[in-house]
């Protein structure tokens, strides 16, 4: 597979061919992205996306390849929200020397600002649209899964009955946490946090967004973004530190 750019993804994590653990292709990963663990890791070879070496005693070992593949799709997930089935044929076309076209990268936005531009960032995961098939496929859930989700409002189709990127996000979370025992009932108060959170960042960028001038009502959408993603970093921060004060 090609070089990506930048991160774990350069081709450096494993000097000389040498291969690495799995733990220490966690070390490298976490410089570019911090909140990956070894269950993703471990998840998303079962997927298919990388396929690392095994020693004769059954531990995995992975080669530079395989960390720059790792770091891709991570990279993809995170600033496209492209599903893993799309990720697997990027892969593919890479593997063939091609450069497939990243959604939100190649088009210019209507008022003509590029899409990865930051005053787009609240827009640009919108406009991937996938059915409700992809959607259990994407997530690996049952279909009265996913009408449970929508029962207590944690996932929600369009006018179209399509989902946004932000649902098959949340759907995907939503399945790997059903996987570790919390059940979507268990999941209501994260929700109505999470509601009470936008509630704020509305009230603060509400002024920017009503104003005349389109340059500020682009600002007032990166600055959305950027509260979110504060948010977001402060919430994790928060349940880490109240986790370590009950197991200790």
């Amino acid at each position: 597979m090609p070089r990506t750019p930048g991160g774990a993804g350069d081709g450096t994590a494993a000097p000389d061919g040498a291969l690495l653990s799995i733990g220490a292709v966690l070390g490298q990963l976490r410089a570019e992205f911090p909140e990956v663990t070894i269950s993703k890791i471990r998840f998303l070879e079962a997927e298919g996306l990388v396929e690392p070496q095994r020693t004769p005693s059954g531990y995995r070992k992975f080669a530079a390849q395989d960390v720059q593949r790792l770091a891709y799709v991570l990279r993809v997930q995170r600033d496209h929200y492209l599903p893993l089935r799309v990720i697997k044929e990027h892969l593919a076309g890479l593997d063939r020397g091609e450069q497939p076209v990243l959604p939100g990268r190649a088009a210019a936005a209507p008022d003509g600002q590029p899409q990865d531009a930051p005053e787009n960032a609240l827009r640009g995961p919108q406009e991937l649209r996938v059915g409700r098939e992809e959607l259990l496929a994407a997530t690996g859930a049952a279909a009265a899964e996913l009408d449970q989700w929508e029962a207590y409002g944690l996932v929600e189709a369009g006018g179209d009955g399509g989902y946004d990127a932000e649902a098959l996000v949340i759907g995907r979370l939503i399945a790997d946490l059903g996987r570790r025992g919390l059940e979507p009932r268990h999941l209501r108060a994260v929700k109505a946090a999470a509601d009470r959170e936008a509630g704020l960042v509305e009230q603060l960028v509400a002024p920017l967004r009503r104003h005349r001038n389109p340059q500020t009502r682009r600002h007032a959408e990166a600055t959305a973004e950027e509260l979110a993603e504060l948010s977001v970093r402060l919430h994790a921060a928060m349940v880490r530190s109240a986790l370590r004060l009950r197991l200790r």
